[in-house]
């Protein structure tokens, strides 16, 4: 009866061994892309010169560091098997834009951070799914305009930094609905004093010092003016807002990065192989060691699954003799 019981235990062993295989293929400790602490849920892509995200991040991973890589796009289905993330760190990447429902399935996030890329501005209702989010960084971007109602959804948001970016100022009623707002991060921007846009914003600073920390630290472009100082007679020009046109209503213009991922989805081959290597983006092939950490994924998965069909087999073979 020894044999049944060895085989028995074999085959649990080899189980378990597989599930693991499954969830583990890209963080092996031998060279694999990426580290996890599995008792944690975390997995550490961080400066690993990335192009592109892995598809084969744990589903129940809820830290996922990807900063100091070469992200330059991300495909609006990067994260959507990932809607248990409550910790995104994309800062120190080479991000122009973001497509328009790339964190859509991010339910449950709570920190996000975007800062040290290379944002020019934002497409609208890009945050409206992070009802739980309580942390935001924006900074060290080109954001030069923000959309109307962009942190609309953010009702739960403590901390907001758009520090060294290019705002001359933001729409009317950009952060009515902040109210658990704590600190917002708003020096190093060009704000313009001499337009009347940004009287809504000199109105909301004085209405929320001393409940909101470093707002104060606004200044206006031309003058060294702190913002929350500026006068009507200041603000009497009757500029344009550098986020609306006349020409094209930003309601109906599609992001650029939508268009982009849609043209080079049609690109079968390239696109295939590199989804059989276990890359989404399809304008960068993975490198060597990449390589060969996916496909020894694929091999361990094989042979583990050969395996337990051979204890499985053993297991029946000695229960029908007994």
């Amino acid at each position: 009866m020894m044999g049944p019981v060895l085989a028995a235990c074999l085959l649990i062993i080899l189980s378990t061994a597989w599930i693991s295989q499954a969830n583990e293929a890209l963080c092996k400790k031998d060279g694999g892309v990426c580290s996890c602490n599995n008792n944690k849920n975390s997995v550490d892509c961080s400066n690993k010169k990335l192009t592109a995200i892995p598809i084969n991040i744990p589903t129940d991973t809820e830290n996922l560091k990807l900063d100091y890589n070469s992200l330059s796009s991300l495909p609006n289905t990067a994260f959507h098997n990932l809607n248990k993330l409550t910790f995104l760190d994309l800062g120190y990447n080479e991000l122009p834009t973001l497509s328009a429902g790339v964190f859509d399935h991010l339910v449950n996030l709570d920190k996000l951070y975007l800062n040290k890329n290379q944002l020019k501005s934002l497409p609208p209702k890009i945050f409206d799914s992070l009802t739980k989010l309580t942390w935001l960084t924006l900074s060290e971007n080109q954001l030069q305009s923000l959309p109307h109602g962009v942190f609309d959804s953010l009702t739960k948001l403590t901390y907001l930094s758009l520090q060294n970016n290019q705002l001359p100022s933001v729409p009317e009623e950009a952060f009515d609905s902040l109210e658990k707002l704590k600190m917002l991060q708003l020096q190093e921007n060009p704000w313009d004093c001499s337009c009347r846009d940004i009287l809504y914003l000199r109105n909301w600073i004085r209405e929320k010092q001393g409940n909101v920390s470093n707002i104060e630290a606004a200044e206006c472009a031309v003058g060294n003016k702190a913002v929350l100082e500026i006068t009507e007679k200041d603000a009497a020009s009757d500029c344009v807002s550098p986020n609306t046109t006349t020409a094209i209503p930003i309601g109906t213009m599609t992001p650029a990065s939508v268009i982009y991922d849609d043209i080079h989805e049609i690109k079968v081959p390239q696109e295939n192989f590199q989804k059989f290597l276990g890359y989404q983006e399809p304008d960068h092939l993975p490198t060597q060691p990449q390589c060969l950490m996916s496909i020894s994924g694929y091999l361990g998965l094989m042979m583990s699954l050969m395996l337990t069909s051979a204890a499985i087999l053993y297991v029946f073979h000695f229960l029908k003799k007994a």
